[in-house]
């Protein structure tokens, strides 16, 4: 499908090139001088390399329909991530590039949702926030109440996070999955 450049947003596939590319970051860029352009960071689906290309916004670029699954975490084999289909039981094996910044953060029988081009997965999408345990957080520096300060702490799954003085090593924690953001307390 035909889609004009400036309405690209991550986690889209385009064909460029011949070759299949998941966005992983748009910017629209309108200098003083001339016309817009759009400017996309992009991976090939085959080959895991990045680059970027920039567009005039009144581009068209070919946009790959993708269509959503459903599958549950099993469990790490190697390089790969092994995944169970819930209706069918079938395994499916991903490679740990695909999770990128996300990994960390599967847990066992984690529902996730794979993005597939004809077959093939192109991107993965986890629950937007998960419970973890802090296992080290740094004593709380007395006067700095008065302001909203964080302190670094440690999470269960190595994941360096920030959160509020109150928080003690030990205690369960909801975090975002995208940035590894503190959220609250858990429950």
């Amino acid at each position: 499908m035909k889609q004009q450049a400036n309405l690209i947003r991550a986690g889209q596939v385009i064909e460029h090139d011949g070759r299949r590319w998941t966005v992983l970051k748009q910017q629209i860029i309108t200098p003083g001088k001339g016309g817009a352009f759009i400017q996309v960071e992009m991976r090939d689906l085959k080959t895991g390399n990045k680059t970027n290309e920039r567009w005039r916004t009144a581009d068209t670029v070919e946009r790959l329909m993708t269509e959503d699954k459903d599958y549950t975490y099993s469990y790490e084999d190697g390089d790969n991530i092994v995944l169970m289909d819930p209706e069918t039981f079938e395994q499916v094996l991903l490679h740990k590039d695909l999770f990128g910044e996300q990994l960390p953060f599967l847990q066992d029988n984690m529902p996730l949702n794979v993005k597939l081009v004809e077959g093939d997965a192109v991107g993965v999408s986890l629950p937007p926030q998960v419970t973890l345990e802090i296992t080290e957080a740094d004593p709380v520096v007395k006067g700095q109440t008065a302001s909203s300060s964080y302190k670094p702490a440690l999470l269960s799954n190595g994941v360096k996070t920030l959160v509020p003085p109150f928080i003690e090593a030990g205690e369960r924690v909801v975090v975002r999955t995208d940035d590894a953001s503190y959220v609250e307390r858990a429950k």
